[in-house]
């Protein structure tokens, strides 16, 4: 994990590090372990990420802690290149997710997480926590489209996986 672009790796499992964006969101996707079980196939699949728009390439799946995953949003010469590095995932009968560090060439730095969880009721539900910065002379000039960008996909990636 020494290419990672930040120092706070797994952050996103708790208190998020201070001088850094926060987004912490979530979404009832759907009720049983039937919906849980498809929807943590998909997750570890990168179905969230490609079911939002972009394109992904990664090494197996499911996705597993070390795999250095690749994704591209936007076309031509807008397309952008985000190298990801896996820090954390897993699946049980009630959990399932993954979390991705950024790597050098990622516009941001920082992490993301994608947790499932199926509660006791029999909810389904699919949290988002984040903490990034500008990463590339390009993301610090253009901050609040940034943050515009990462509001509408963590959205996108919510409704992405809902069963409902």
């Amino acid at each position: 994990m020494d290419d990672l672009t930040y120092d706070e790796v797994g952050a996103t499992a708790g208190e998020m590090p201070q001088g850094y964006h926060h987004v912490r969101a979530q979404r009832v996707i759907g009720n049983g372990p039937e919906v849980f079980a498809r929807a943590a196939d998909a997750l570890l699949a990168g179905e969230a990420q490609r079911r939002a728009g972009a394109r992904v390439e990664m090494p197996r799946t499911p996705l597993r802690e070390g795999d250095r995953v690749t994704m591209r949003l936007g076309l031509g010469i807008l397309s952008f290149r985000i190298p990801c590095l896996i820090v954390w995932a897993e699946r049980t009968a009630t959990t399932a997710g993954f979390a991705y560090g950024t790597l050098p060439g990622h516009p941001e730095r920082g992490e993301e997480r994608f947790t499932l969880t199926l509660l006791p009721s029999g909810a389904v539900v699919f949290e988002i926590a984040a903490f990034s910065k500008p990463g590339r002379w390009f993301t610090r000039v253009a901050a609040p489209l940034g943050r515009a960008v990462q509001a509408w996909m963590t959205r996108r990636y919510l409704r992405a996986l809902d069963a409902r």
